[in-house]
């Protein structure tokens, strides 16, 4: 009786660090974007699947993304497994955001889109699910973004006169278009 004891609370201390993946209903609702990147030769449509919860509040479930460039499939469908199982276990989803953005693209490549600096196809892919936790209300839209850099020339040091930043390339250390 007392090892059966044990087996159980083993059991219940397991679940508690490793919770149980929610069941997929049959039919959930979804919402899909369209992402045009820089980063990928064709578009990628991200579509990002939810449910509500006992609570009544909406949760992701699922993410899939798909693209006629099949050089990307074995990828997308590693980050799809691995954000899934994230959303269906995870009571708070949120960090990944941070964990995307993060991310730098090997090349070193970079661009401004919307007056934010993207660093690489994952930013880009957290910038749609910023967006999707806000829809849904798992997030709150911030209220200042502090992210954006809003400028179209500088002054040069040397003569004061303004310059243009297509002149300039992205510095890969601080992601401000100010490299000559």
């Amino acid at each position: 009786v007392k090892k059966l004891e044990e087996k159980v609370e083993k059991k219940e201390a397991q679940e508690e660090i490793h919770p149980k993946p929610l069941e997929r209903p049959y039919v959930i609702d979804a919402k899909v974007y369209k992402l045009k990147s820089k980063f990928v030769k064709h578009s990628v449509f991200v579509t990002i699947g939810y449910i509500k919860d006992s609570s009544g509040k909406y949760k992701p479930f699922e993410i899939f993304l798909n693209s006629k460039d099949l050089t990307k499939a074995a990828e997308f469908a590693m980050l799809t497994r691995l954000l899934s199982a994230i959303f269906r276990r995870s009571e708070d989803p949120t960090f990944i955001l941070e964990e995307l953005r993060s991310i730098y693209d090997p090349n070193g490549i970079g661009y401004f889109k919307n007056g934010k600096y993207i660093n690489s196809f994952y930013a880009e892919l957290a910038e749609i699910l910023e967006e999707f936790f806000i829809e849904i209300g798992l997030i709150e839209k911030p209220k200042n973004e502090s992210n954006y850099i809003v400028f179209s020339n500088i002054k040069n040091p040397d003569n004061g006169a303004e310059e243009d930043l297509s002149k300039f390339q992205i510095c890969p250390k601080c992601g401000m278009r100010t490299l000559k």
